[in-house]
């Protein structure tokens, strides 16, 4: 199948989105011209063209955190692009992880959506992988895979019982309860969210 043609705009341009590709999480929105284009594609590091300042940038190129390119996408019309990315540090100028970072009636940090719960999740449980505070529940899964073990079969009989016998809101609660073990305990192995996506893509055959 050949490549789909690119419509910029009467500027040269076309808006491409920034989206983390592990998690589905909008980082950025920023143009490229056909040059920056051109280089992402070569590179695999997304490049952008700055409107302020008139030139080609690589993203981190000043900062390191680059954006690593998995998948260019385009839109129906073929004037807008998603860069499906994976991100070496924070997306935004400011040290925020997206530049979304502002609600926009009251300008406060927005709370997460159930769509990024899993991501948080994630992150929360690399935060305590990484600094292991005492005292903390999820530091102890992760030093005791016996344990967080035995806590994902515990959680997944209570929620098999739950869908027999219990309301629809206790289901969802100790679905909950499986996640959250489970994610700990396979981050014992170095295995993500990620990796188990990547299996769930090669079966869908």
């Amino acid at each position: 199948m050949s490549s789909v043609e690119v419509e910029f705009d009467d500027d040269g341009l076309v808006p491409c989105i920034a989206q983390d590709a592990n998690t589905g999480e909008v980082l950025t929105l920023a143009y490229m011209n056909k040059e920056s284009l051109r280089r992402t594609r070569e590179t695999g590091l997304v490049t952008y063209f700055s409107r302020s300042r008139q030139k080609i940038w690589q993203k981190g190129e000043e900062s390191g955190n680059v954006q690593k390119v998995v998948q260019l996408r385009i839109d129906c019309d073929g004037d807008a692009i998603i860069a499906l990315v994976e991100p070496s540090g924070p997306a935004c100028h400011t040290g925020e992880r997206t530049c979304f970072f502002r609600e926009l009636d009251s300008g406060a940090s927005p709370g997460p959506v159930n769509g990024e719960a899993l991501a948080e999740l994630a992150r929360t449980i690399e935060s305590r992988f990484a600094e292991r505070p005492e005292g903390s529940y999820v530091a102890r899964l992760l030093e005791d895979p016996d344990f967080a073990g035995g806590k994902v079969m515990e959680e997944a009989e209570e929620v098999t019982r739950a869908v027999r016998e219990e309301s629809d809101e206790r289901v969802a609660e100790e679905a909950a309860d499986v996640l959250f073990h489970l994610m700990a305990l396979i981050r014992n192995r170095g295995i993500t969210l990620s990796d188990v996506g990547e299996v769930l893509n090669g079966r869908r055959t």
